[in-house]
């Protein structure tokens, strides 16, 4: 996508301008890789959460399908952007929109692309809110496990205190209890799950969360331009497209930044650093 922008911006810079006719092939062109890239990044984000729902639901059997038909799992976005933009090309056509090449009809995109994205934004909210669900029912019964394991080993702490009042250390005056330690032992392991478990379905909410923030704007421009015939501010058009722009880096912050790759930038940034802790 990004070259693709790239290639309309260095076709204007170089007084080769796309909206004109000589370049209506390069237009096209330029349509149709737009269409193909924005569209199938809806999909790839569907796509991977319902990997991620049949992984933590436990839905076995499409978890088994899924690793047993991986090239569909790989190629059904892709098939799907460009049956979306042949059909774009074929029916309607790309033109020029201010930078680069796509649907000139406000109406069309709104047709054809955000209420299919808004559909799979709902989609998306809806599987995560059921895995948030769950992982907050493991949660509970993670909890309800440590407070059982605490009361055996306090039950424990006092049967044992009376054969620990035989074994007083005369030098320290002072009384092991085995149980103490095992007791914050056994909650240190158990807050870890829990703490991780509510990091997990805080981070899997981000996901829908940061698409409906990245998409309401574009969404409501094409909603007036398209009701009411009039066209937005140039600034306003700008954000319009930057949101378009900025979906890219969205998804690597989102799928790409987590705690290894955190750690593996920190070592390659600041080596020194990294030596000195390790």
């Amino acid at each position: 996508m990004a070259l693709n922008f790239m290639l309309s911006a260095c076709m204007n810079l170089s007084g080769r301008k796309i909206w004109e006719e000589p370049q209506n092939g390069f237009c096209s062109f330029n349509g149709f890789m737009t269409q193909v890239f924005v569209i199938q990044t809806d999909y790839w984000v569907l796509n991977i959460a319902i990997c991620t729902y049949s992984i933590l639901a436990n839905h076995k059997r499409l978890y088994g399908w899924l690793q047993d038909h991986p090239i569909v799992v790989f190629l059904w976005p892709w098939v799907l952007s460009l049956i979306w933009a042949i059909l774009g090309l074929v029916l309607a056509g790309y033109q020029n929109i201010g930078g680069f090449c796509w649907f000139a009809s406000d109406r069309t995109r709104l047709l054809v692309n955000f209420l299919p994205r808004w559909t799979i934004i709902f989609i998306i909210i809806a599987l995560y809110l059921r895995l948030t669900y769950i992982l907050l029912r493991i949660q509970k019964q993670l909890e309800s496990t440590e407070e059982d394991t605490t009361i055996i080993l306090s039950g424990h702490h006092r049967t044992s205190r009376n054969i620990d009042l035989q074994q007083k250390n005369p030098q320290t005056n002072s009384y092991p209890h085995a149980s103490d330690s095992r007791s914050v032992t056994a909650n240190a392991q158990r807050s870890g799950p829990t703490s991780k478990l509510k990091k997990v379905a805080i981070r899997m909410m981000m996901y829908p969360i940061l698409y409906m923030l990245i998409w309401t704007i574009p969404t409501a421009i094409r909603i007036y331009q398209g009701t009411s015939g009039r066209s937005a501010s140039l600034s306003i058009s700008c954000v319009d497209k930057a949101c378009i722009v900025v979906q890219g880096l969205a998804d690597s912050i989102i799928y790409g930044l987590n705690e290894r790759t955190w750690n593996e930038w920190m070592k390659w940034i600041f080596p020194r650093r990294s030596r000195i802790h390790s």
